[in-house]
């Protein structure tokens, strides 16, 4: 069974990746998580725990642009590179099944943790 995704299961999921940390460092209702270490930190989701209706997820340009087609629920993300960066809507709010807004969140850690440099990378 694929878990439904809300606020919790999104924090309770990035709690097991490696290097994750979260914070809200623009104000008390958006919580980022970011990916690294001490040396250096790099976001890859963002959501807003008061009104939670979509997260920002970092995402190739290509997958971008072929998602953006498919999905009503994905967008380019506001206030972000919209090259790069996609809101998505998940289900039940939009068309955006939860496996796939799954696959997107571990793919979002994945990119960003992959351009980290080495010396960040091998202390994950």
């Amino acid at each position: 069974m694929v878990q439904e995704v809300n606020a919790e299961t999104i924090l309770d999921h990035v709690a097991g990746l490696p290097g994750v940390t979260q914070g809200f460092p623009f104000d008390e209702s958006i919580l980022v998580f970011k990916v690294g270490t001490d040396d250096k930190r790099k976001i890859f989701a963002l959501l807003n725990v008061e009104d939670f209706r979509f997260v920002n997820l970092k995402c190739d340009p290509e997958r971008s642009e072929e998602l953006r087609g498919e999905y009503e629920g994905i967008k380019p993300a506001w206030h972000m590179n919209k090259k790069h960066w996609n809101s998505v809507i998940p289900d039940p709010i939009s068309d955006v099944p939860a496996k796939l807004f799954w696959e997107l969140l571990l793919h979002s850690y994945q990119l960003v943790r992959d351009s980290l440099p080495v010396k960040v990378k091998s202390k994950l």
